[in-house]
């Protein structure tokens, strides 16, 4: 106790020096005033929406993974923003937006003390900070989700500081702040390649280096899918990230002065909106094709490849353009996950590699082709597109080189990955002592799905074996005392029926568990995101009863009267003996402790 007391001591003094900093330029800057409303608003509700992408990702991750890791998923994406906000402040900022130097990186300006905007800005540095600053987190997110469920929580938050404090920045300032691409005329509107390739490639190393997840490979190297346990929450991230990206693109015109602003600002929401649309309708009628059915979380993935397709060029290409990309984004998105999955054993349980790598990398060069100002296809001079493609590259190969270095330093140091046993038990316990991060959520027996048949009905049906409010009426136990435990496995769907009639005949108490399982026909079949799942387990309700007084055959013969069809799926029924039964309350032991009727 006395140590943290001394540790505490040393760190107020070290918070209180932080207060006592300077502040910044922009905190002063002179009246009268030189900003607009407009312009100031929208870059303030820019930002509010990109921070809002943060739970859009953590949903979509947290859905397309594993429930036992679910507490972990979201825990990183909080951390993402936090740890990221105040390095990218303090160190950051200044290398991405600092005075240029020889086109590499921006002058240190520690605490972003003497940034100012330009002097035709509408919108006062304050702003602009913020609304870079959750640009930043954005990068830091992705991925988030491609080194899921086998990584050191330690580790990814040393990652999460480092991408904020000089990854992404300095290619950032090649592109936003003044740097050699820049110069060049490279266009990236939004980020595509600024944020989402830089996001991608750095997922991209980090799966690579971590390994598959157990299980995700065959010896021979065929592929296991992993589902994700919620598609609900994942497309409800989606969803959250499609709303949120009008805040990324439209709102990057960081102006709204003017009529040439305005038509702008409603271009970029036109055109953002018809990518992503366009590459979802196009991931849903090729996974038909490929897969015999529409794959569902390859769908949310084509949507997500289509927004981040068209934010480069967002303010260039024409409607039509972005109907293009959009088209070429969802036809790509799909074997490029495949390819990584299945060719390349880089185990990417979201597909951000594919999403944010690849498709960044494709809007950024469709642009030099497609923008109606000077794209390749529009004006026949290949310069624009030879530009974007050198910022493509080079941008990739910077990001991978600095990325090997974080994770490899940190893989020989602290380690990247969680052992075995850790990643078989789940993150959510062994990294944050979580039992569940769906704790009390099993649904009751009462709110299971009703029977189609109504569950009166059927227990009016079955034959009343003895008067439930008359004890001279039970019928002899058999065999003195004996107990006998009978499980019942069936589907959720007849439950109710079954519990009803259960009750009819006398049964007060039973146990009853959600399960998943399959039998002879091996659950069935199913393709998930290009891969065939594993003898899919189907979900199955589990009634323990354990009786003296009623022979088991009586249970038998209800059950088999109230479940069967005929078809796979009716379920089985297993007896076997119990010693004692014994009631913790009161002590008794046997058939007091039973007590199969009511009294």
């Amino acid at each position: 106790m006395k140590k943290s007391g001394s540790l505490l001591f040393q760190i107020i003094p070290a918070v209180l020096c932080l207060s006592l900093i300077p502040a910044p330029a922009f905190a002063a800057d002179p009246l009268p005033l030189r900003y607009s409303s407009a312009d100031t608003i929208w870059v303030l509700l820019g930002a509010a929406l990109v921070f809002f992408m943060q739970p859009g990702f953590a949903m979509c991750e947290t859905g397309l993974t594993r429930a036992k890791n679910a507490g972990n998923i979201v825990m990183k994406n909080v951390m993402d923003f936090a740890l990221g906000t105040p390095v990218f402040w303090i160190i950051g900022f200044g290398l991405m937006f600092g005075a240029d130097i020889n086109g590499i990186i921006g002058s240190p300006d520690f605490f972003a003390t003497h940034f100012t905007v330009a002097e035709d800005a509408g919108y006062p540095a304050m702003a602009f900070l913020i609304f870079q600053t959750v640009f930043c987190a954005t990068a830091a997110t992705i991925v988030s989700g491609s080194m899921a469920e086998r990584t050191k929580f330690s580790s990814y938050c040393i990652y999460s500081i480092l991408i904020s404090l000089i990854i992404y920045p300095v290619s950032g300032h090649w592109i936003w702040g003044g740097g050699w691409l820049a110069q060049m005329g490279f266009h990236d509107f939004a980020g595509s390649t600024a944020v989402h390739m830089v996001g991608g490639v750095c997922a991209c190393i980090g799966a690579w280096l971590l390994g598959p997840r157990i299980g995700k490979y065959n010896e021979d190297g065929t592929v296991n899918a992993i589902p994700g346990h919620s598609l609900p929450l994942a497309t409800l991230g989606v969803f959250i990230l499609w709303f949120a990206w009008f805040g990324f693109n439209g709102c990057s015109t960081v102006s709204m002065t003017g009529d040439e602003a305005i038509q702008s600002a409603a271009h970029i929401f036109v055109t953002t909106n018809m990518s992503a649309a366009v590459a979802t309708c196009t991931v849903m009628f090729l996974t038909w094709i490929r897969y015999g059915k529409p794959d569902v979380s390859m769908t949310l993935n084509g949507a997500l490849a289509g927004l981040v397709a068209i934010t480069a060029g967002c303010d260039l290409v024409t409607v039509p353009g972005a109907f293009a990309i959009g088209l070429i984004a969802g036809i790509v998105v799909v074997y490029s996950i495949e390819f990584i999955d299945q060719k390349l054993k880089i185990d990417d349980p979201v597909g951000a590699v594919s999403v944010h790598g690849v498709c960044g990398a494709l809007g950024t060069v469709f642009t030099g082709l497609l923008s109606k100002q000077d794209g390749w296809l529009y004006c026949g001079d290949p310069h624009f597109f030879i530009v974007q493609l050198t910022g493509v590259i080079a941008v990739i190969v910077y990001v991978a080189i600095a990325a090997g270095i974080v994770f490899k330093s940190i893989k020989a140091t602290i380690g990247l990955r969680v052992t075995a046993k850790e990643e078989i038990a789940g993150l959510d316990f062994e990294e944050h002592g979580l039992t569940s991060a769906y704790a009390d959520f099993m649904p009751a027996p009462e709110h299971m799905p009703a029977a189609t048949e109504d569950s009166t009905t059927v227990a009016n049906r079955m034959p009343r074996l003895f008067s439930q409010t008359n004890p001279a009426s039970r019928p002899a136990t058999p065999d003195g005392h004996a107990y006998s435990l009978v499980t019942i496995i069936t589907s959720k769907e007849r439950f109710l029926s079954l519990k009803t009639a259960l009750e009819n005949i006398g049964i007060t108490g039973m146990t009853v568990t959600e399960v998943h399982g399959y039998g002879l026909q091996k659950g069935h079949t199913e393709m998930y995101r290009g891969a065939s799942v594993a003898s899919r387990l189907l979900p199955k309700i589990r009634l323990d009863i354990v009786v003296s007084a009623i022979p088991p055959r009586t249970i038998i013969d209800i059950a088999k009267k109230v479940l069967y069809t005929g078809k796979y799926g009716d379920g089985k029924i297993f007896i076997s003996t119990v010693d004692n039964v014994v009631k913790i309350r009161t002590g008794e032991e046997g058939f007091d402790a039973l007590q199969d009727y009511p009294l």
